[in-house]
């Protein structure tokens, strides 16, 4: 039987940025956004504030865009402050390059593992399921879902009793799935 793991946003991340005021190095952002248009051009930021000040930052969304050219639920969701609008903005790649940013998911997730009657058997198959892509070891995720420590994790690897097709050494976003012999 594939058990399935869940890794859940539980919050945005943090932006990793340099503060201009302060030089703290990480951003809250609420999912605010602040649009202007200036007659048919149109312009979005998504706004963050600094951890340790509290000054505020803009994150450019679109620049000088043509308002015509913008989906009409998209501007809908802007204008309306959608959080899982930032956390998609957040996640979108062409938008932490230009802005020079970077997410910092520690404390922002949650493993959901559906309870915890799998443990007792001799061997389990999970399939994890990542909701957001959010970076995490695996063996963290593994330690985490089976109440083992990280080096009994890494000791099972080694031994052969945790095996995927992925590497779980390193960070992964991806779904991936692992089976663990007791």
């Amino acid at each position: 039987m594939l058990n399935n793991w869940v890794v859940m946003p539980t919050c945005l991340p943090l932006v990793r940025r340099r503060c201009h005021v302060c030089a703290s190095e990480s951003f809250r952002t609420s999912g605010k956004f602040r649009v202007n248009a200036n007659h048919k051009l149109i312009d979005v930021w998504l706004l963050a504030l600094c951890t340790a000040c509290g000054d505020t930052t803009k994150l450019t969304v679109m620049e000088r865009r043509n308002v015509r050219s913008v989906r009409p639920e998209l501007l809908d969701r802007l204008h309306d402050n959608d959080p899982g609008l930032a956390a998609e903005l957040l996640q979108d790649p062409v938008v932490r390059r230009r802005n020079r940013i970077a997410l910092d998911w520690d404390d922002a997730w949650r493993l959901d593992t559906g309870g915890t009657d799998h443990l007792d058997r001799e061997a389990i198959d999970v399939s994890v399921l990542f909701a957001a892509r959010i970076p995490v070891r695996p063996v963290r995720l593994i330690a985490e879902g089976c109440g083992l420590s990280r080096a009994e994790v890494e000791r099972l690897i080694t031994e052969g009793r945790i095996v995927s097709a992925v590497r779980l050494s390193g960070k992964l976003s991806g779904d991936f799935t692992f089976t663990l012999k007791r």
